[in-house]
């Protein structure tokens, strides 16, 4: 009997395994050095951060994080001979720069205008979104597949190109510097996204599942909440990773359109200033903070993101 050497054309061999899994550990490693060196850089001191060959092993500290939560002012030898002893670790940090604080910085409430923004966009979007999709997947829309397109045509050129008008726009009607006007703006941005993403989900899920439900008694919207939306849990988790993504990096309108009431942290990081130039370990530790809220919520949706950014790729 002659061996066969037939494989399946489903199962990847041993070798295509291989190759697969080291490109991916190579590409992993990759994309996560640039975040390691911002972490490391968000521990160094300001000479460490800026020396040539630069270091890998030194000596942790926390001074990049007490720059960017607090604003120093340089005093004089005998100014700060006159002082009394520091009373916190930080306080004793700053005075060996021959440094006073001088009050807190304006990182905090740029952190939170970035939540309220990001959030707040993301929440509309994905509402709207899933309004708009079960729309257009149960009901016979006219003229939906020009609706749709012209959805998508938004997409088609970046939201900066139109950023003058927006900005003669938003200065009319006073919402400048508004967390309302950042939030309407990036809803309006992300909401094609959602509607398109979100669309193929509602296509997926049976219309019998409804109709069981109208027959026993509950109405539409019932139907909707109850039966149909559970089963967009997927779709929904995943669109919104993408919204919050786009919200919570976006940069250009963020610049332009605001100044200080609801200016976000990625146009204010840049502008963390020390002696001599950029103060390096505070962007570091800014960075590093402003990646943890869409980190941590990306793992909590992580059960999600898989199933969802596939789902509704192979039809019936």
């Amino acid at each position: 009997m002659s061996t066969s050497t037939a494989h399946s054309v489903v199962e990847p061999s041993r070798l295509t395994r291989t190759v697969a899994g080291t490109l991916v550990i190579v590409y992993a490693l990759v994309t996560m050095v640039p975040l390691a060196w911002i972490f490391l850089t968000g521990f160094k001191t300001p000479p460490d951060s800026i020396s040539y060959p630069p270091k890998v092993v030194f000596e942790p500290s926390l001074e990049g994080y007490v720059n960017l939560f607090t604003t120093r002012t340089r005093q004089t030898p005998e100014y700060m001979d006159s002082l009394p002893p520091p009373q916190t670790w930080y306080e004793e940090l700053v005075r060996s720069r021959q440094m006073v604080i001088a009050g807190p910085s304006k990182f905090g409430e740029r952190f939170l205008n970035s939540v309220i923004i990001g959030f707040g966009s993301t929440f509309l979007s994905v509402f709207l979104g899933t309004l708009a999709a079960y729309a257009f997947s149960r009901f016979r829309v006219p003229l939906a597949d020009d609706l749709l397109f012209f959805i998508l045509s938004t997409r088609m050129m970046p939201p900066i190109a139109v950023a003058i008008p927006i900005f003669l726009m938003y200065r009319t009607l006073g919402l400048s510097d508004t967390h309302l006007g950042m939030i309407i703006l990036y809803t309006a941005v992300n909401v094609s996204l959602s509607v398109w993403l979100l669309k193929g989900f509602v296509d997926e899920i049976p219309r019998e599942y409804e109709e069981a439900a109208l027959i026993d008694g509950y109405t539409r919207l019932q139907a909707f909440v109850k039966v149909v939306l559970p089963q967009m849990s997927t779709g929904i988790a995943a669109t919104a990773i993408f919204c919050l993504i786009f919200a919570w990096n976006e940069y250009a309108f963020a610049l332009l359109l605001t100044s200080g009431t609801a200016q976000t942290a990625p146009p204010f990081i840049p502008t963390i200033i020390g002696e001599g130039g950029l103060d390096w370990p505070a962007i570091g530790a800014g960075v590093t903070l402003f990646l943890l809220p869409v980190l941590v919520f990306t793992i909590l949706l992580r059960k999600h993101l898989l199933r969802g950014i596939t789902f509704g790729a192979v039809r019936k």
